[in-house]
């Protein structure tokens, strides 16, 4: 089974299509609905402490593991209909970080790149 990106981002076309969903998927309502999949994650860890949210019981980890692919399979679907290679552009925004956040720089710290 090929599970590339590629092929995650064909089946949800497919899935789509079959569907006739494509009439919904307009750039703007898929971060929409990333969004708010993005909120349904946070919600899991709302009021947890760090440690609790490290620690997370099986029931509810399998919950988080849910909402995650729905994050997942909504950006997947948003760079499919923009036409954005998801690998070819966090490897340069991965490039692009290492130049503000030299590891020297770095190191243990929390600032932006832009903080003195």
């Amino acid at each position: 089974m090929d599970d590339s990106v590629d092929h995650l981002a064909q089946a949800l076309r497919q899935f789509a299509d079959e569907r006739d969903w494509g009439q919904f998927h307009a750039p703007k309502n898929l971060a929409s609905a990333l969004i708010v999949e993005a909120g349904e994650l946070l919600e899991h860890f709302q009021w947890l402490s760090e440690e609790q949210s490290r620690r997370l019981p099986p029931e509810r980890l399998a919950a988080v593991g849910a909402e995650m692919a729905d994050v997942l399979l909504y950006l997947v679907r948003l760079a499919d209909v923009l036409g954005v290679d998801l690998i070819a552009a966090a490897q340069a925004k991965m490039a692009l970080n290492a130049t503000r956040y030299p590891v020297e720089r770095a190191r243990g710290s929390s600032r932006k790149h832009d903080e003195p």
